[in-house]
């Protein structure tokens, strides 16, 4: 079952758009990165596969993509969306994973201790800007202080995965993708089996945290 609902945050209004699960025992919020909204394919099949895992999945719009603005406004107000939305996915009484692909990702890191998450989902973690990776966000990854788990294209201009440092959290490749998860038509692999890699991927990880 689908479910959409506007949530008031002091940043504007966020939509949640639930999909449930018969036999939750988890669930999944997800937001966005700076670049476009909730129809982005690794979330949308995430939002697909994960209810038949028994993990409830929400989609989070934060208030700028809902009032219909084409610029993401700066980190700390991103953070202030998504704290605000944190009662109602709590609401389900259900131990909740902080995720999110993109600066959504770096939102979920920056703020999953905080908020009790049981876990961040980071999609496409964006580790430093494209040819810029003296200006690391490693930081933010590192703190987050929960079980972490990373999706990242095997050709990602934010940070490919041999860019990553050590640290604890777990990191899958998906093969010749970008950052967006998008192959070359070229690759070993198409689209829809990249895909597979991060539902996966993402089914297996939240089987681990109960």
């Amino acid at each position: 079952m689908t479910t959409a609902k506007i949530v008031g945050t002091e940043a504007g209004d966020a939509r949640i758009t639930w999909y449930e699960a018969e036999r939750a025992r988890l669930v999944l919020a997800v937001g966005h990165g700076a670049g476009g909204g909730v129809e982005a394919r690794d979330l949308q099949a995430v939002a697909a596969v994960l209810p038949g895992h028994g993990v409830t999945v929400a989609l989070v719009e934060q208030p700028w993509r809902v009032a219909g603005k084409k610029l993401a406004p700066a980190p700390r107000t991103l953070d202030v969306g998504w704290r605000g939305v944190w009662p109602a996915l709590a609401a389900p009484g259900l131990p909740v994973v902080s995720g999110g692909r993109s600066a959504g990702a770096r939102v979920a890191c920056r703020t999953a201790a905080e908020l009790g998450a049981v876990g961040v989902l980071a999609l496409g973690f964006p580790l430093h800007p494209p040819g810029k990776p003296e200006k690391s966000r490693a930081g933010e990854l590192l703190g987050a202080g929960v079980p972490t788990l990373v999706v990242q294209g095997g050709n990602d201009p934010f940070g490919k995965p041999a860019e990553f440092p050590d640290g604890e959290y777990e990191l899958v490749e998906v093969p010749y993708a970008d950052h967006g998860f998008a192959v070359p038509k070229k690759a070993e692999i198409g689209p829809e089996q990249a895909v597979t890699i991060i539902t996966d991927a993402v089914a297996a990880w939240t089987a681990s945290l109960g």
